[in-house]
C-alpha cells in the first residue's frame, strides 16, 4: 500500500482502541522487539514470554525476513508489525498481555505499533519506547516509579516514567485493552533492576541475535 493509504488506515482504526483497562491477573507477559539490520531491509522480530511475578523465561519466538514497507515516520508499524505479528503467532503459550517497544497512542494518529498489534491479536497491550515521538512532558522526580504526563495537542497520550532513580524516563502509552494508570502499574511491576521493563529486555537481546 502507499503511505497515503497507511494513514487512512491508521485514522480508522484509531477508533477502536479500548482504552480501558482489562487486564485482570496475568500469568504470562510478553516482551515485543525487533532488530533492523541498517542499511538492509530485513529485520529480525523477537517475542519473549516469562511467567509473572517470578519473571522467568518461559519461551521465545523469533523471526527474520525481509521488510516489504519502506521508511516512513509514523508509518513505522506498517513495516515491522508483520514481522512481529507472526512471532506471536508462533507462540505456543498464551501471554495475557504484551509489551511492545514503540509507540501506543503516543502517536500523531494515535496508531502506534502497540496499538496494531493489541488490535490485530486482540490482547491488551502496552507500549513503552525508551525515546519520545510527539508530546510535550516534565522532566519526571528522580525517584523510582514517578512519572508526568506526556501530551499532545491537548490531550494527555502518554506518561515520562522513571523506572529508575537519576536514569532516563521512558514513554509509556496506552496500546489496547488497558488504561493509562494501569498501564504504568505494569511497566513498573515488570522491571527488575533495568531501565526497561524485563519481558522488553530480554526481547532486544533475542532480537539482537544472542540465545537467552
Amino acid at each position: 500500500m502507499t503511505p497515503r493509504e497507511a494513514i487512512a488506515i491508521q485514522k480508522h482504526l484509531a477508533d477502536r482502541i479500548s482504552r480501558r483497562n482489562e487486564i485482570g491477573s496475568p500469568r504470562f507477559i510478553a516482551g515485543a522487539d525487533i532488530s533492523v539490520k541498517r542499511y538492509r531491509d530485513k529485520a529480525t522480530a523477537a517475542v519473549v514470554v516469562l511467567d509473572y511475578p517470578a519473571m522467568t523465561l518461559v519461551e521465545t519466538s523469533i523471526i527474520e525476513d525481509k521488510l516489504d514497507f519502506p521508511y516512513v515516520p509514523g508509518l513505522l508499524s506498517f513495516r515491522e508489525s508483520p514481522l512481529v505479528l507472526q512471532a506471536c503467532l508462533n507462540l505456543k503459550s498464551e501471554p495475557d498481555l504484551f509489551l511492545v517497544d514503540g509507540q501506543g497512542i503516543a502517536h500523531p494518529r494515535r496508531m502506534g505499533l502497540a496499538c496494531h498489534l493489541g488490535l490485530l491479536l486482540d490482547k491488551p497491550s502496552i507500549g513503552c519506547a525508551k525515546s519520545r515521538l510527539i508530546g510535550e512532558f516534565d522532566e519526571p522526580p528522580v525517584e523510582a516509579g514517578r512519572h508526568t504526563a506526556l501530551v499532545h495537542e491537548g490531550e494527555v497520550i502518554g506518561a515520562a516514567v522513571r523506572t529508575r532513580q537519576n536514569v532516563s524516563p521512558v514513554f509509556v502509552s496506552i496500546g489496547h485493552r488497558v488504561d493509562l494508570e494501569i498501564a504504568i502499574y505494569w511497566v513498573l511491576a515488570c522491571c527488575r533492576n533495568y531501565r526497561i521493563p524485563e519481558p522488553l529486555r530480554l526481547a532486544h537481546i533475542a532480537a539482537g541475535g544472542i540465545k537467552l
